[in-house]
């Protein structure tokens, strides 16, 4: 079966929302689309804030007389109502402007989609459609501070099968991208996407493989020079030892890296770093855009 990021169905889907991530997420997306040749369709959901349903839904019969407490009801379903009102105009304003975003970054949109629901049940429902999915690292509910990243982020990336590419703050021009790669299936797999997609056609390549000096980690390096060298990539092949996140990140400062790839589910120790108890080292130390792949 052929990679979403390979064969030609589906389009990329820019998940925005009201964060400093916004244009950032669409210019990416833009990006990739014209490098796929696959229409951009822009997203944004109107997810219910909990605390307004959980204050909402406050029972204050104890308290209140009847009619006082037909007039809270009354000016909370007003309340509800105006909040619906003013998310919806904000939602297609967020459109518009990502519309004109994607724009001049040389991409029109096909469409403008304004939905309601949860971001995850949202994109699980239209996943049958998108070949890949962007997002920001962080939505604008997120902590800058503490330097935590969305909760939805890691909840999508457990939820979906496609591709999806996690946007840094700051968009710039994708030249060098890094594999961060270990030799197991589904590093392989990326190798192999990296090698047949024309995400990567014409860009400088470079492949990362944090471990011991061994022999099978040779026959790892040889195997995937050999799978991009095929296709007429010519990929940098590095091996170096250290901490895997710290050598990683290192790397992809010091080496000017605007991409990084990295498979996102497994067992090694890589792939844990991104889903899993370990969450998100890689993705709030490495400052540029990764491509999580399953």
């Amino acid at each position: 079966m052929s990679h979403p990021l390979i064969h030609a169905a589906g389009h990329v889907c820019a998940a925005i929302d009201a964060s400093v991530y916004a244009d950032s997420v669409t210019r990416l997306a833009a990006w990739a689309a014209q490098r796929t040749g696959a229409p951009l369709d822009l997203l944004h959901v109107i997810d219910r804030n909990p605390e307004a349903a959980t204050a909402a839904a406050v029972d204050f019969s104890g308290n209140l007389a009847l009619g006082a407490r037909e007039l809270l009801l009354e000016e909370l379903t007003r309340l509800d109502e105006q909040r619906g009102k003013l998310a919806q105009k904000q939602g297609r304003a967020l459109l518009e402007r990502a519309a004109a975003c994607a724009r001049e970054a040389g991409s029109e949109p096909r469409e403008q989609r304004l939905l309601h629901g949860s971001l995850v049940e949202t994109l699980t429902g239209i996943e049958p459609e998108v070949r890949l999915f962007v997002i920001g690292k962080r939505g604008e509910h997120a902590d800058f501070a503490k330097g935590h990243l969305g909760g939805n982020l890691e909840r999508v990336v457990r939820a979906v099968h496609r591709p999806v590419l996690v946007a840094a703050r700051e968009f710039r021009p994708i030249r060098h991208v890094m594999i961060a790669f270990d030799g197991s299936p589904t590093t392989r797999r990326c190798v192999e996407m990296v090698a047949a997609s024309p995400l990567f056609e014409s860009l400088q390549l470079s492949l990362l493989l944090v471990g011991a000096a061994s022999s099978e980690n040779s026959a790892h390096l040889d195997w995937a020079e050999r799978t991009l060298q095929q296709a007429g990539l010519a990929p940098r092949c590095l091996r170096l030892e250290g901490n895997v996140e710290e050598v990683i990140a290192r790397r992809v400062r010091e080496d000017s890296v605007d991409l990084l790839v990295m498979g996102a589910y497994g067992h090694s120790r890589i792939r844990q770093l991104i889903i899993g108890s370990a969450t998100t080292t890689m993705l709030r130390t490495c400052l540029v855009p990764v491509l999580l792949l399953r």
